[in-house]
């Protein structure tokens, strides 16, 4: 079929998911449709210090092999194969050199060994901040650097101070997406988007492409090493010939630009119009929507960044651990089990789990209070209580962590948000689809797939970038399979715990900070 007669349907996308976990690689047509999809593990390093490390060039190779089996599988002529389309993990830092080989590990959204030297560039009294430089960060960015170091201001500037030898060999510093655009075409190059973690664009004017010159000198950056920008949704370029040969795939094939997975969980939740809400119930977990404005609440730390295209803004929020609770309850106390096999053990346990109450910030907090010292813990523990209500209290407070988030991203919008489009593997489970319903108080709609919502939705951003669908298409390409509305009957049971929730925080911040300073 000659292009210029193929539909959206048609074409195809060679979609990579570069989630934390792992790569998920698949051809997905530009309307959502998947024909093929395969996900690969890759292990995190933890060192001392704070560190959170993978081996770029382990994602590479894991993702050609994947490449490889998809284009020789048979399921779609090669020819209907037009575009790569990357989303993924964001805000880490790969450092590679001139040819886009990295020359050191990638240090992970997790990684905080940078904290001191970020603690120089934005530390301060207020709330840990340097209030006048905060303030300059916010208004011309929306957000300003991670006083963790979780973030790439730290992460290159650990780099330059604690790695020489890397920061000598390293020509570009590069979000992951970035990373695999500059493998498949040879260009480096970013964009506001995939550049939100870094909070050195200036985001006042979307449109407007360039570094601002006072952040890049506040965080004391060396600006040589940021990939130029391009704009959200441009090409980056073609696929080399020799890197097409090696992947079977045909020549003149594009390569979209990156976006952080937030951005494809809009696309793949269904939810790209203004003020159409996603719940994203992975690894970690977070409430984002499109909205036509910029602006940032330090405090809850909610901010509308660069959005899916040079004139439009995403909520970003973040919590540290979502699904992750589940997988942390089954390692220690379930080894072996199924998730299914534990979400069907918590339907045993009565709503309200007896009353017993989980707090899940196993790895500290972002949003809606920031603080990398809080822990998660069970409250209200009593003799009488079993293991199915460890595992329903667990499923229970995440959505409580869910509603409070929640709560406060209302307030960030001025309207209420609802229905939620729920995505992400936690979402496979009906009893968490409609504890979120319960707690929320919301209407919770899962598309068909929520666990690959972020290759179809690279997919469907690859579609809308390059003129194929419209942003009202969208929401008809990705129907709700289900939808879980509130039963009236949990309001006194959910609202009465969910009342005690921030309090368990607010009693126990101090604590936190006693015990885990170090």
């Amino acid at each position: 079929m000659a292009a210029h007669q193929m539909t959206a349907a048609d074409r195809f996308c060679l979609a990579i998911d570069l989630g934390t976990g792992g790569p998920k690689v698949g051809l997905v047509s530009m309307t959502g449709a998947i024909a093929w999809k395969e996900h690969t593990p890759v292990e995190t390093g933890r060192t001392a210090g704070g560190g959170a490390v993978q081996d770029a060039s382990a994602w590479w190779e894991v993702i050609s092999d994947s490449s490889r089996r998809a284009l020789s599988s048979g399921v779609i002529d090669p020819e209907r194969l037009v575009t790569v389309t990357i989303t993924g993990q964001w805000a880490s830092t790969v450092p590679v050199d001139t040819v886009g080989h990295p020359v050191g590990d990638c240090l992970l959204w997790q990684d905080t060994r940078g904290a001191p030297y970020a603690l120089r560039v934005i530390g301060g009294p207020v709330a840990g901040h340097a209030p006048v430089r905060a303030l300059r960060w916010v208004r011309r960015s929306g957000g300003a650097p991670s006083l963790r170091g979780a973030d790439p201001i730290g992460h290159m500037l650990f780099i330059e101070h604690r790695q020489p030898e890397v920061a000598r060999a390293a020509r570009w510093y590069l979000e992951p997406v970035d990373y695999l655009a500059m493998r498949l075409t040879g260009r480096a190059a970013a964009s506001p988007a995939s550049m939100t973690g870094a909070w050195l664009t200036d985001n006042r004017t979307p449109e407007r492409l360039r570094y601002d010159p006072a952040l890049v000198s506040m965080a004391g950056i060396d600006a040589t090493k940021l990939p130029p920008l391009c704009p959200t949704g441009s090409i980056v370029g073609t696929v080399t010939v020799p890197v097409a040969r090696d992947l079977g795939l045909p020549p003149g094939v594009t390569v979209v630009t990156g976006t952080p997975d937030l951005h494809s969980a809009a696309c793949g939740a269904g939810a790209v119009l203004p003020y159409q809400a996603h719940l994203a119930l992975s690894t970690s977990s977070w409430i984002g929507a499109p909205v036509p404005f910029k602006k940032t609440d330090i405090r809850r730390q909610i901010a509308s960044v660069p959005g899916l295209d040079p004139a439009s803004y995403l909520i970003a929020d973040n919590h540290e651990t979502g699904g992750l609770c589940l997988q942390w309850l089954r390692d220690l106390l379930f080894p072996g089990e199924s998730f299914e096999a534990l979400t069907d053990l918590a339907a045993t346990a009565a709503p309200g789990a007896g009353s017993l109450l989980f707090t899940p910030w196993l790895n500290g907090e972002r949003s809606p209070v920031e603080d990398h010292l809080a822990r998660g813990g069970f409250h209200n523990l009593s003799l009488h209580t079993t293991r199915a209500d460890l595992v329903r209290a667990v499923l229970e407070g995440v959505a409580y962590n869910s509603r409070w988030l929640h709560q406060a991203v209302e307030r960030f919008t001025g309207r209420p948000l609802d229905p939620l489009r729920i995505i992400g593997g936690g979402a496979l489970s009906d009893l968490w689809c409609q504890v979120h319903a319960d707690v929320l108080d919301r209407i919770i709609e899962r598309p068909a797939e929520p666990l690959h919502a972020n290759l179809r939705g690279a997919a469907i951003f690859a579609g809308l970038s390059l003129g194929h669908l419209r942003p009202s298409d969208v929401a008809s390409l990705v129907p709700a399979e289900r939808t879980f509305t509130p039963d009236p009957a949990m309001r006194r049971i959910y609202d009465r715990l969910f009342a005690e929730f921030p309090k368990l925080y607010s009693s126990q911040r101090k604590l936190f900070a006693r015990l885990n300073r170090t």
